[in-house]
């Protein structure tokens, strides 16, 4: 395979086990910083060049390792190849659902995952309100878009919400307002998935004075056994965004696993380190076995 990951930097953890693997089994890979791109359309027809100059070829795959910061620019990139019939771990309107919480969860809770209670508002008059519909205080009080943890906060009291809250409507950001699930005991779990397959997955902790379990965060992680529940959550919810290789994570509560958000670009040096799994080669295994199945199906024809 040729295989193109589209990454903002070579040395990145995730990016380079990506290509090493990718390497050790006999595949061409290039990493293409997205950043550097620029599409060009004219007359019916694309380019998409690399510094400005260089027009780059079609990849068999690529692997979009899309940071925040520019995600509907790299969404942008990852369509024109889309557009070729370029198969992507990652698809762009996939992409641009995981970075939208609320979008997320829309989708989900359409498609009968569970997720905690979420109440998402822009009117900054009825916050009282807001808070009660997830039965008081302590809430959880989320960015629309953020990551690794940032932009997450409790509000222990009612009027510690209604001041969180008041002060990012005031300032124009999206926010979302979640029920506390206080029997996970700042844990959570990450699962990795490809295609059908779960990957890994790990209990993230977070530190005793935190709610937060993100590993970035300062938070520990260890290997977990997932419930066959579980799994199917996972599977499902990465399909349901169109990301056939996604992190997705859960929360266990009273009421059974509840998911927390889907991840389109999931870091692997935390799992990899806790579970002691090889994910990035079960990556590049699941990329050899799309493309052997469609070369098979291109030989029919």
């Amino acid at each position: 395979m040729n295989i193109f990951i589209l990454s903002a930097g070579e040395h990145i953890y995730s990016t380079k086990r990506l290509y090493d693997e990718a390497v050790n089994r006999g595949h061409e890979v290039d990493i293409i910083n997205h950043s550097k791109c620029s599409i060009k359309l004219s007359n019916g027809k694309r380019e998409i060049n690399y510094y400005g100059d260089n027009i780059i070829d079609e990849p068999d795959v690529i692997i979009p390792r899309i940071g925040a910061s520019i995600t509907r620019h790299g969404a942008a990139v990852v369509k024109e190849f889309e557009m070729n019939d370029v198969f992507s771990t990652a698809r762009s309107l996939g992409i641009l659902r995981a970075q939208n919480k609320v979008r997320t969860l829309q989708i989900m809770n359409r498609k009968g995952i569970p997720i905690p209670d979420t109440v998402f508002s822009v009117n900054p008059e009825n916050i009282k309100e807001q808070i009660e519909l997830l039965g008081g205080a302590p809430v959880i009080i989320k960015m629309q878009e953020g990551t690794q943890g940032m932009g997450v906060m409790l509000a222990e009291s009612k009027k510690s919400a209604k001041s969180i809250i008041d002060t990012f409507y005031r300032m124009n950001h999206n926010i979302l307002l979640q029920e506390f699930i206080k029997e996970s005991n700042s844990e959570d779990i990450r699962i990795i998935v490809a295609g059908e397959k779960v990957l890994a997955a790990m209990k993230r902790k977070g530190l005793d004075d935190d709610f937060r379990s993100n590993i970035h965060r300062g938070g520990s992680g260890s290997k977990v056994n997932l419930t066959d529940k579980e799994k199917s959550m996972a599977i499902r919810a990465a399909s349901y965004l169109g990301l056939p290789v996604a992190g997705v994570d859960l929360i266990r509560s009273k009421r059974g696993p509840l998911l927390l958000e889907v991840n389109s670009t999931p870091g692997l040096q935390g799992i990899e380190a806790y579970t002691k799994i090889n994910v990035a080669e079960g990556i590049i295994k699941y990329l050899e076995k799309k493309c052997s199945t469609k070369n098979s199906r291109m030989r029919r024809y």
